[in-house]
């Protein structure tokens, strides 16, 4: 009967890092994403404190998009 327990405890570790290890991806995608925002928004900068104000819109990109995607679909 052990041993059977020892293979249940093993799958549900199995599966716990598999859930893990898919989560990854949305943390690189939002860097990407600040990244490329952050570079978009400092070069179209008219000033140093424009630039200052782009990186901090950087860090908030995914707001002003699923804003402007809900202004788009009229709701």
């Amino acid at each position: 009967m052990r041993k059977k327990t020892k293979r249940r405890v093993t799958r549900a570790k199995d599966n716990t890092r598999k859930n893990r290890n898919s989560k990854c991806g949305l943390g690189s995608g939002y860097f990407l994403g600040f990244i490329g925002s952050a570079v978009y928004y400092i070069s179209t900068a008219s000033g140093f404190w424009m630039g200052v104000w782009g990186v901090v819109k950087s860090l908030v990109w995914p707001a002003f998009l699923v804003y402007e995607l809900m202004k788009s679909l009229g709701m």
